[in-house]
């Protein structure tokens, strides 16, 4: 059945590849700009997507899609080039918090050594690798078995002995509250609930532990540079990685974590610098932004 001729394309007309992408962008930032909430220039914060059913953390889109690209999570110049890119960046972030919270000497090799990290939505290992170098006892839960693999090969090559596991965060086999700190970048926006993903991530810190975090705010210029710029122009991601409705602000982030029994989360943004090619923290968190909150005692 042929389809109906679509508003603004004459009848027969053929886009190009590059003229449908475009297209779809100016339809994303239409959508964007009908938000119910415009608290400041850049704070298009609109509505986030509905939640999800209870209990429902998992896109199977999602993990399809990472699993598809699990062959390139070593590769700096392929899909996950983004992650290479920030890697020594958010590492600092990580390194600087777990140190300053469990008052570890910061001029020594190894100053994470005896913590038991968590790494959640691990993929390939770009995380658990430098964490377990730094001392740590780290295990890295992805619900993909393809990224595990990955992982696991890559982790035996370098000689680091990492716990990999298939799986998903509320089926995970270890008592409650096991953790020192559970890490968990890049993932939030890829969940559909994120108050309950949330909450089963802080049921597994104990008591005077750390959960670390990194999402995209759900502003304007997040979709401009996150989406728009970072997707469609530069080319940095595939299309289709993120969805606008699905960034966190960190007003919401805050809620969440106080709901799931957290403490105050202290934040710290992730600004690129384009004449660089270099990130570094920022107190800007209108696009990028890490967060880090303690389980009291």
């Amino acid at each position: 059945m042929a389809s109906a001729p679509r508003a603004g394309v004459p009848d027969g007309a053929v886009r190009t590849p590059k003229a449908r992408i475009f297209a779809d962008a100016r339809s994303r930032a239409r959508a964007c700009l009908t938000g119910r909430s415009v608290a400041r220039p850049w704070g298009m914060q609109g509505p986030a997507e509905p939640p999800a059913a209870t209990g429902q953390t998992l896109d199977a889109g999602e993990i399809e899609r990472f699993a598809r690209y699990a062959r390139e999570w070593w590769d700096p110049k392929g899909k996950f080039r983004p992650l290479h890119l920030i890697a020594p960046t958010r590492l600092a972030f990580l390194r600087d918090e777990l140190v300053r919270h469990f008052g570890r000497p910061d001029d020594v090799r190894r100053p994470l050594d005896g913590l038991r990290i968590l790494d959640i939505g691990c993929g390939g290992g770009l995380v658990c690798e430098p964490l377990a170098r730094l001392g740590a006892r780290v295990i890295g839960l992805d619900p993909s078995a393809e990224n595990i693999c990955v992982a696991r090969r890559h982790a035996a090559g370098q000689g680091l002995s990492i716990d990999y596991r298939v799986g998903r965060v509320e089926e995970l086999a270890v008592a409650p509250a096991a953790f020192d700190a559970l890490v968990c970048l890049e993932v939030i926006e890829h969940v559909p609930n994120a108050a309950a993903f949330l909450k089963d991530c802080a049921a597994l810190v104990r008591p005077g532990g750390l959960l670390l975090l990194s999402t995209i705010n759900r502003t304007l210029k997040a979709y401009l540079l996150a989406i728009l710029a970072a997707e469609y122009i530069l080319g940095w991601l595939p299309v289709g990685t993120h969805r606008w409705e699905r960034f966190v602000t960190p007003e919401e982030l805050a809620q969440h974590l106080t709901a799931c029994g957290l403490g105050a989360a202290r934040l710290t943004g992730l600004v690129y610098n384009p004449l660089s090619d270099g990130w570094r923290l920022a107190a800007d968190t209108d696009v990028n932004y890490f967060a880090a909150a303690a389980k009291p005692l």
